[in-house]
């Protein structure tokens, strides 16, 4: 008993040092951090993976608010064009997190004696996510990304309507993401709102925080019914992410940032493929 005592003690304190340092890297490179609260969630605090992804929504929404008031302090959050974008995507979280995630069954599927699960399956779909967010965080800003935040005033001078199609296309999938998985969807925001949007990139990095927080923190009001929820817990790690942000965004200056999120994105990809490797070879198990 003592054994398991002290193993669920390290476990926890290494669950709010990871809290700390999630909230330290979105400070620092303005995104990535949170795609790692579910995976802290699950191996650290021991929280079944769909009730993570709940936790995850309240977490990344608290902490993405945050980082958007400090980033409309600086005048780099256009509150009109993330009202726009939140309207394509609240729905698609909410409805997601209200109707969807708990109409799936935790029993799927059964493939050659092996039952696919709920949780499972929500585990090696958020290893994907993780990959593909680290092959973004690596490759840094394409050309026409940082031509079209060169130059804020394309949509004003050309006079093009937006394009609504692709607006709501993009913004009812990253609901459904951040729905589903608890993910913020910062790496797919950014591009979206540059390319979609014409905004500079400083200005998609702090509009994007305030979509991920209203995208978030609604998406989580679907699960407000359920009785088990560990506020206490849910409150302490939130609390580190934010003092992790803050003081991200006071190192943010003394430290290269560009640097930083390469060598985040390859930590990211290592722990992704790490939870493919254990998910897999659990189901060939």
């Amino acid at each position: 008993m003592c054994g398991n005592f002290d193993e669920n003690y390290i476990m926890h304190l290494l669950g709010y040092i990871a809290s700390l340092l999630i909230g330290i890297s979105l400070g620092l490179i303005g995104g990535g951090g949170s795609i790692l609260t579910m995976p802290v969630m699950v191996y650290l605090f021991g929280i079944s993976p769909v009730t993570a992804t709940s936790y995850s929504l309240f977490v990344v929404g608290s902490t993405s608010l945050v980082g958007a008031a400090k980033q409309y302090r600086q005048g780099t959050v256009n509150i009109r064009m993330a009202l726009l974008f939140a309207a394509t995507s609240v729905g698609a979280v909410f409805a997601t997190r209200k109707w969807l995630v708990p109409a799936i069954p935790e029993q799927i599927a059964t493939i050659r004696g092996f039952s696919i699960t709920e949780s499972w399956l929500t585990m090696v779909l958020f290893a994907l996510l993780m990959v593909i967010s680290s092959v973004f965080m690596m490759r840094g800003n394409n050309k026409p990304v940082t031509e079209a935040a060169g130059n804020p005033t394309t949509h004003e001078k050309s006079g093009q309507k937006f394009p609504a199609g692709k607006l709501i296309l993009f913004g009812t999938s990253i609901g459904f993401v951040t729905g589903m998985l608890g993910a913020g969807g910062g790496f797919l925001l950014i591009p979206a709102m540059v390319l979609l949007l014409h905004l500079p990139m400083k200005e998609a990095v702090g509009t994007s925080l305030l979509v991920i927080a209203l995208n978030s923190l609604i998406g989580f009001t679907g699960n407000l019914h359920q009785d088990s929820i560990n506020w206490q817990l849910l409150f302490v790690v939130t609390g580190l992410a934010i003092a992790g942000i803050l003081l991200g965004s006071f190192l943010n200056s003394k430290i290269p940032a560009g640097r930083l999120k390469k060598t985040f994105g390859w930590f990211v990809l290592i722990m992704g493929v790490y939870i493919l490797y254990k998910e897999l070879i659990f189901a060939m198990g």
